[in-house]
């Protein structure tokens, strides 16, 4: 579940933002992220997922492919190098690692408690409510970056930086860092919204013969 709780994801789009003289202050920038955010019901695109730092100092790369419907419906696709799939239903979240065989089970958490970003994508919690925003220096030509940090701690990480088109304040990349000094970044492409994705989309089959843990515990 680590690793579905980094996918970063919160936040994707907002509606055109331009601003003639400069750039608007980073709350108003927030506040229309998630104004756009808002307004999309479903979008699909491809990833790559790596992960940079932490205690071991490693670095990893993985790709796939991402489907998000709201509210509370993703379904997260990992291909390349090793299968691993994340499913929301709106219900219950799966985590599937086919090599593992065994399927963890969790609920979705309710809105004002959805504080993982990849649930901010499918349509939990809020960027301002949740988050103080400011800006970030990545070297990116032609995007801008928000820095946002929790208003509260999380376990799980100690802030995002969401990179996006300062026109159409689509996602180009989200970095998680995580609370052993490692940085995850999902970079997106072929982003497709609004595509009018069935729920059963997301509906998840669990495999024969795998092990399925509920709240810690094997059935």
């Amino acid at each position: 579940m680590r690793a579905f709780t980094r996918i970063a994801v919160v936040l994707l789009l907002m509606p055109g933002f331009v601003r003639a003289q400069g750039r608007p202050a980073p709350d108003a920038l927030a506040a229309s992220l998630q104004s756009r955010y808002q307004g999309i019901k479903d979008f699909t695109a491809d990833f790559v997922h790596t992960y940079r730092g932490g205690v071991l100092r490693t670095q990893t790369q993985e790709r796939g492919t991402v489907m998000v419907k709201r509210p509370g419906r993703m379904r997260w696709v990992y291909t390349a190098p090793e299968r691993k799939e994340f499913v929301a239903d709106g219900r219950k979240i799966y985590a599937y690692i086919p090599e593992d065989r065994q399927v963890i089970v969790s609920d979705v958490p309710a809105d004002d408690q959805a504080t993982t970003p990849a649930l901010f994508l499918a349509g939990k919690g809020d960027i301002s409510r949740d988050f103080t925003a400011a800006y970030a220096d990545i070297p990116n030509p032609g995007t801008v970056s928000l820095k946002l940090t929790p208003r509260k701690d999380e376990p799980e990480y100690e802030y995002l930086i969401v990179t996006i088109d300062p026109v159409t304040l689509q996602i180009r990349a989200l970095t998680t860092r995580d609370r052993q000094g490692g940085d995850s970044t999902l970079t997106f492409s072929n982003l497709q919204e609004n595509r009018g994705l069935a729920d059963k989309v997301f509906a998840f089959l669990i495999p024969r013969g795998v092990d399925v843990i509920t709240d810690g515990t094997s059935k």
